[in-house]
């Protein structure tokens, strides 16, 4: 690993940062720090009416330059359920739109401490559960199918969004691709995942982090334990999507996220991981210069290429 890059993991793996009390200024830097799309590529907004009308769900759309496939993609971002906006992953939409040839849908839900579980996920739920049953309201025409993708915390809401969807027998997305997602709990040194001790200090995404963000997206350590915050506590994991774990070397998430690729396919989905050396818990908002933003989205353009089950 670059030897600065290791400089500035360990100055923002300070403890010093505590996510419960400076949540509101990391939220103000990264709206500052959110650079503006060029004036020429085309992106529209929309509302998703919540369930009983209670709020609108914004959804943004990216649409390609070369539009190669028929389709798209609904994403949800990460940020540990508590940051991150529609504004500040403008980019990295427009850049999976690009590198994908396909449509982009990414969802601004409602993020905690404000909103804590369930409210970012229903309102999830809610936009993948209109859209994959009424494709006509993408906006989009000739839509073949969608698929979910989500990265970090937004990788735990394609999961969870997924099992909801197969446990109320309603329609699916057919394929999920989750980077380096929640998928457990329990993020301190009691986890039994060997990951959280070996990563959880020095390389940004620290456990303390983590288990702070869990703290303000479900304050009560039991309901954490719910399969919908915790898809590795689910029961029944028969009938998923087509699935593309990718995980990363140095992530304090990668041993749950890759247990959760092997429960999927013990339960007899279809299911690639891919683990990324040499690189860290949120690689893949990383320059598109870099090896392992590269070998990411070869490996999600060949999954997504490949003949639906």
């Amino acid at each position: 690993m670059n030897p600065l890059f290791r400089v500035f993991l360990k100055l923002v793996s300070s403890p010093r940062i505590d996510m419960q009390e400076d949540y509101l200024w990391i939220r103000k830097m990264q709206g500052i720090l959110a650079a503006k799309p060029k004036n020429n590529y085309r992106i529209l907004d929309h509302q998703i009416f919540a369930e009983g009308d209670t709020h609108n769900i914004p959804v943004r759309v990216f649409h390609p330059k070369e539009k190669r496939h028929d389709d798209i993609l609904l994403f949800f971002h990460g940020g540990g359920w508590v940051l991150g906006n529609i504004d500040t992953y403008t980019n990295d939409c427009i850049r999976m739109a690009e590198h994908t040839g396909r449509v982009v849908l990414s969802v601004d839900y409602r993020k905690a401490p404000e909103y804590p579980y369930p409210a970012g996920f229903d309102d999830c739920y809610r936009v993948a559960d209109i859209l994959l049953h009424q494709l006509e309201l993408t906006g989009i025409p000739n839509v073949s199918f969608i698929s979910l993708i989500g990265d970090s915390a937004g990788g735990n809401l394609v999961a969870a969004v997924s099992l909801r969807l197969q446990k109320e027998g309603k329609k699916l997305p057919e394929k999920q691709v989750l980077i380096n997602p929640v998928t457990n709990w329990d993020h301190t040194e009691d986890s039994s995942y060997e990951s959280i001790r070996e990563n959880g200090y020095d390389y940004g995404l620290t456990s303390k982090k983590m288990q702070d963000y869990m703290e303000m997206y479900e304050p009560d350590e039991e309901l954490r334990k719910l399969p919908y915050i915790s898809p590795l506590m689910a029961k029944d994991l028969s009938g998923q999507p087509d699935t593309l774990m990718i995980t990363a070397e140095f992530d304090p998430l990668r041993d749950e996220g890759e247990a959760y690729g092997e429960a999927l396919a013990d339960a007899g989905n279809r299911v690639k991981v891919y683990r990324m050396y040499d690189t860290v818990h949120n690689f893949i908002t990383g320059p598109i210069t870099t090896p392992a933003v590269q070998k990411a989205y070869e490996l999600i353009n060949d999954f997504l290429n490949e003949p639906i089950k």
